[in-house]
């Protein structure tokens, strides 16, 4: 069986700060400005190779709690980021969606995310997922909230609630689930992300800072993915009658 391409793969850009650490300098800052190459670079890579989705996390709610110069300097490399990589999106195909609470973040950065995504919306050939402001927990909970409501405006019953209804009120509900989950930086946690969505997803942890992670790495996590066996609930043996 030859080696299958994910259609959607999820990151976790983890080690940005590390990174700049390593390298010497006094703040966190240079590591995001790097980490927005690799990002570019991953998102070049996946689109090439035929990936569909490709969904980053690439600021958590959770991450509001950092220094206040830390949080200031990513809204603006994320502001700076957004206005300098439209042209690159739009030559690889690539459509900008994003997810979380879009609401909390910077005006200037909510009105620059937005014309991105307005810009590249016709483009088809991959679609670059940001996760901004995101927390799984809320996600969850916001889903839960607005399937009560229904409830109580005689909408639906709770008979009819099921896991495709659940699916339906998240914010990846035009998206399939992730097959692969890579997390760069060597740590094994899945941080708030995408908690329900990775139910069945394979999960690859790569001891390497993201703002060196390559194509080289991108193409060992998909190797590893394709060694692994997705039995999905069925034993091995019903899996090789299939193939």
């Amino acid at each position: 069986m030859k080696n299958l391409v994910p259609s959607h793969i999820a990151i976790i850009m983890d080690g940005n700060g590390r990174w700049a650490k390593n390298q010497g300098f006094k703040t966190r800052i240079r590591g995001h400005e790097v980490g927005v190459d690799a990002l570019r670079n991953a998102a070049k890579y996946a689109s090439k190779i035929g990936v569909k989705f490709l969904t980053v996390y690439a600021f958590s709610q959770e991450n509001w709690r950092r220094p206040k110069t830390e949080v200031d300097a990513l809204m603006s490399i994320l502001v700076s980021s957004l206005n300098n990589e439209v042209q690159t999106l739009q030559e690889n195909g690539i459509r900008l969606n994003a997810i979380g609470d879009k609401e909390s973040l910077p005006k200037k950065c909510k009105i620059e995310l937005d014309e991105a995504i307005l810009a590249t919306a016709s483009n088809n050939k991959m679609t670059l997922t940001l996760a901004l402001s995101y927390s799984s927990r809320q996600e969850i909970t916001s889903a839960t909230k607005k399937i009560a409501k229904k409830i109580i405006n005689g909408q639906i019953s709770i008979d009819e609630i099921n896991e495709n209804m659940f699916s339906n009120e998240l914010s990846t509900a035009k998206m399939p689930d992730p097959e692969l989950l890579i997390r760069t930086s060597g740590e094994k946690r899945i941080s708030n992300f995408l908690l329900w969505q990775i139910s069945y997803t394979e999960l690859v942890f790569i001891n390497v800072l993201w703002p060196d992670f390559s194509d080289e790495h991108f193409e060992e996590a998909i190797l590893e993915f394709n060694n692994r066996q997705r039995r999905l609930g069925m034993t091995s043996e019903q899996i090789v009658k299939q193939y």
